[in-house]
């Protein structure tokens, strides 16, 4: 089960109350997932708009160096983790 959150952390329900489910971000947007564990290739689907081949996905480290997530990468959740895409090629100007 997944579903995208509104501003307040609720679902349609009013209620945050999910049992073993976790709140993750992905730029920004907030997502409930059901853990423990969850690939990168299904951290590119939860969005709307699926995270295409053009972005990379890391996890926000605070305090330390973050983490790229390869489609095959096997996350372990915690709820609060912090994700984000960047392009995956850059071109030097």
């Amino acid at each position: 089960m997944t579903e995208q959150l509104g501003p307040s952390g609720h679902d349609d329900h009013g209620t945050a109350d999910h049992g073993d489910d976790f709140l993750i971000h992905i730029d920004k947007a907030e997502f409930r997932v059901e853990g423990p564990t969850i690939t990168g290739a299904q951290l590119r689907s939860l969005p709307p708009a699926p995270i295409g081949s053009e972005f990379d996905l890391y996890e926000e480290v605070p305090g330390g160096e973050d983490v790229l997530i390869r489609e095959d990468t096997v996350v372990t959740l915690r709820n609060g983790m912090q994700f984000f895409t960047a392009p995956a090629n850059i071109n030097p100007g």
